[in-house]
């Protein structure tokens, strides 16, 4: 494979497991190409043409020739100039690396990371939130984020390094992280569980989590407890880009979403969903991520490309690899 043909994997995977179903993704995408049209001359050289074909602004080849082939890439959750220096020992040592990926966006995808954050309301929606409420609540967080990465992350500083050692380097976020959401989603459904801590139990089956408890890195309740009533249960906070607005649970108790499913969550969230009678599950955020990201290496691996694991990734193989 090349690593275009990765990357275009990667966004068909993310928009067919969107928890906004794959034809709202799609007529989002046409929107995108009818506003497109319509801007100045000026305004389309500013324009990020790739939003036309990928709805997710977290996800962006960042370095490197997307023709190249692709034998063994070298994979994390993030991706700093130290795995790159390792990446680079690596291919000097004779295990060449032709690609570096980073689950957690990068470079000008980090920087468009507020982008990908809409996709929150609808989800809220769907779980019985008013869209009108969701959108309001949302939008002060989006802009919140939209101001913060660009003016105080130093986001490009890895990508300037993977170009200083000429590795090609990638990163894909929401697409990864919609494939977690399905797949957690699927297995909730499937265990049916009645309480929160049959919800943790379901959730701790998982292997990337089974693994994580040995370290005392588990799944955990952090509104709640064991014997109380899961009710209605929302992976709301697996996929979105980053934590959203913590106003938001005021109406998710209204909506009679009992129970909701975290990657991370900071103690200020959490004091307003506990305010809210909102039990809440928190799974970890490097643990969660594996799950999104093994999911989407079988695949690779199927295709015959090998896989070097590293920064915080768990690697589980769900596949059979191509012989």
């Amino acid at each position: 494979m090349t690593i275009g043909e990765i990357y275009d994997l990667a966004i068909k995977m993310g928009i067919e497991s969107d928890l906004r179903g794959k034809d709202f993704v799609l007529k989002q995408l046409k929107k995108e190409k009818e506003s497109y049209q319509k801007l100045s001359p000026e305004k389309k050289k500013e324009y990020d043409k790739e939003k036309m074909s990928n709805p997710y602004s977290d996800s962006r080849i960042l370095c490197g020739d997307p023709n190249k082939k692709v034998k063994r890439m070298m994979v994390g959750v993030e991706i700093e100039p130290a795995e790159l220096m390792i990446a680079k020992y690596l291919s000097d040592s004779g295990q060449k690396i032709d690609l570096v990926m980073s689950h957690h966006p990068l470079g000008h995808a980090l920087a468009d990371l507020s982008d990908v954050m809409h996709l929150q309301a609808e989800v809220w929606h769907q779980h019985g939130v008013p869209i009108n409420i969701a959108e309001s609540v949302m939008r002060p967080r989006i802009s919140e984020i939209f101001r913060m990465v660009p003016s105080s992350a130093n986001f490009d500083r890895s990508v300037h390094a993977a170009k200083l050692l000429e590795l090609p380097l990638i990163c894909l976020h929401t697409p990864l992280d919609n494939l977690v959401a399905k797949f957690l989603d699927q297995k909730i459904k499937k265990d049916q569980p009645e309480t929160v801590g049959e919800v943790l139990e379901s959730l701790k089956e998982v292997s990337e989590y089974k693994e994580a408890s040995k370290y005392k890195a588990g799944p955990r309740i952090f509104v709640g407890h064991k014997e109380a009533r899961a009710g209605k249960i929302a992976l709301t906070e697996i996929t979105g880009g980053t934590n959203g607005a913590k106003e938001m649970y005021e109406y998710v108790s209204k909506a009679g979403i009992g129970t909701i499913v975290g990657m991370h969550m900071r103690e200020e969230w959490r004091k307003e969903a506990e305010a809210h009678h909102v039990n809440v599950i928190i799974c970890g955020d490097t643990q969660s991520d594996s799950i999104g990201i093994n999911l989407f290496l079988d695949e690779l691996e199927k295709r015959g490309i090998e896989i070097v694991p590293c920064s915080g990734l768990i690697r589980v193989s769900r596949g059979k690899r191509k012989k």
